[in-house]
Order: structure tokens, then C-alpha cells, then sequence
């Protein structure tokens, strides 16, 4: 198996995220407002993981994947190439019709690192990719927006708000959040209670690729395909703003 990458991994990844949203655009429609909410959770979470495991199969057999939806095959931390899928990030916010603050992850793990991958918005009809880099825009001198879990904000996030002497934005999905740092909406996004590597390693790829700082909240690198898939904590934050941010964190959870 060769851990070689190319650009029609990168193609691939967005490819799939994609598609994959389209098909939970389209069951999300058919289910309608009137469904279970968690009905149209669960549903999705099942034929997004199916579509996409069946694409993998089909066009790199050779690769090993991980996906949030099934249990992880222990060989996996062995694969010189992995794919990191989370099906339907936010299922929360798909279940909510008319949210758009939810996502679809795929991401390719090479030596421990996001090399390639898409996060698809589906309901904003926008994918992110390493295939298309995005460009970080400028904040025009407005001041940090910091971005937080729109249902489970960390006790310190009023605190970082204060110290970087920014705004708060609550959000859904990680990938959504992360995504709006890559788009200018918003500058850091940090999250410290606890993740897993499906929800993170498409975003990081992306966002790694667009020239954002992320890392651990201690300054460390986030390392991938590791034989436990949780992840502790998380920052994605524009470049100059990494050292303030990763100071204060490490003030209030020390």
C-alpha cells in the first residue's frame, strides 16, 4: 500500500464530501419538518456513512478508513494511508430543518497527518477542500470572533472573549464552526471537552492548508490515526492571534 499522495486525493476528498451532501440534502427533504427529529438524525447518519464507505471501497480499496458509524478495525493504526470520515457532523443541527450550521468530513491521514481533505456545508451549497485551497480573508480590523458550541460553551469562554477583546459566536457542528474560521466569519475556535478524530481531521486538513495555526491547546500538533480515536481538546485560530489564544487557554484550564 503506498502512503504516496496525489492530486486526485485531494479531488476525491471533495468529491465525496460532496456527494454525500447532497444525499442528506435530498433525504432531509423527503423526510420533511413533520418527521422525528431523530429519525432524520439517524437516517442520515446511516446513508451518508453507507454512500461513503461504499465510494472508498470501490476507488481506494487499498486504504483503511475510519468512520464515526462503525466500530474502528484496530489494523487501522498500521495503514500507511487512512481515511477519516464523519458522515453527518451536527446531527443535532440536520435534525433542526432550516439549520445550516452542519457538515460532512473527509479527510485522508498520512503518517499521523490531515494531508488531504473537504468539509461539505451542504446546506450553505459549499465544500472547502485542499483540492481548491481557500483563501483566509482579511479581518478588516474588526475585532476576534471567537467561536463556541452553540449548546455546551466552555465556563471560559467569556473570559478568552475578554482577554482577546473580541465577540462571541455560538455555533453547531465543528466542521462548521472550523469552516468559519477558514471563511473570515470568525478568527478562533477552540474546544476543550473533548472530540473525536472524525470530527476534526477533515477541518484541520483544510484548515492547515488555508495557513491557520491549529494545534492542541498546549501548542502541541494533532496527530491522527492514533489507536484511541478521542482527542482532548482543539484550537483553530488565525496565525497572529495563535500566541494570545493559546496563552489564555492555558490560564483558564491550568
Amino acid at each position: 500500500m503506498s502512503a504516496e499522495v496525489d492530486a486526485s486525493d485531494h479531488v476525491l476528498a471533495a468529491e465525496l464530501a460532496t456527494g454525500a451532501g447532497r444525499l442528506l440534502l435530498e433525504l432531509r427533504h423527503r423526510l420533511g419538518a413533520g418527521d422525528d427529529p431523530k429519525d432524520v438524525k439517524d437516517a442520515g447518519d446511516a446513508a451518508s456513512h453507507a454512500w461513503l464507505t461504499g465510494q472508498l471501497a470501490q476507488r481506494r480499496k487499498h486504504d483503511a478508513v475510519l468512520s464515526e458509524e462503525a466500530a474502528a478495525d484496530p489494523e487501522r493504526v498500521h495503514a500507511d494511508r487512512l481515511w477519516i470520515i464523519d458522515p453527518l457532523d451536527g446531527t443535532r443541527e440536520f435534525g433542526e430543518i432550516g439549520r445550516t450550521d452542519w457538515a460532512v468530513h473527509v479527510a485522508l491521514v498520512v503518517g499521523g497527518e490531515p494531508v488531504a481533505g473537504a468539509v461539505a456545508l451542504p446546506g450553505m451549497d459549499l465544500t472547502l477542500s485542499t483540492a481548491d485551497i481557500p483563501s483566509v480573508p482579511d479581518t478588516g480590523g474588526r475585532p476576534p470572533v471567537v467561536l463556541v458550541s452553540r449548546t455546551r460553551p466552555p465556563s471560559w469562554s467569556q473570559s478568552l472573549v475578554a482577554t482577546l477583546g473580541g465577540t462571541l459566536l455560538p455555533m453547531g457542528s465543528a466542521g462548521a464552526k472550523a469552516m468559519a474560521v477558514v471563511r473570515g466569519e470568525a478568527d478562533v475556535y477552540v474546544h476543550t471537552g473533548g472530540q473525536y478524530e472524525w470530527d476534526s481531521a477533515a477541518p484541520v486538513a483544510v484548515a492547515l492548508a488555508a495557513g491557520l495555526h491549529c494545534s492542541r491547546v498546549d501548542g502541541s500538533p494533532l496527530v491522527y490515526g492514533q489507536e484511541s480515536t478521542w482527542m482532548p481538546d482543539l484550537v483553530i485560530v488565525r496565525r497572529e492571534l495563535a500566541a494570545a489564544t493559546l496563552d489564555a487557554v492555558a490560564a483558564f484550564t491550568s
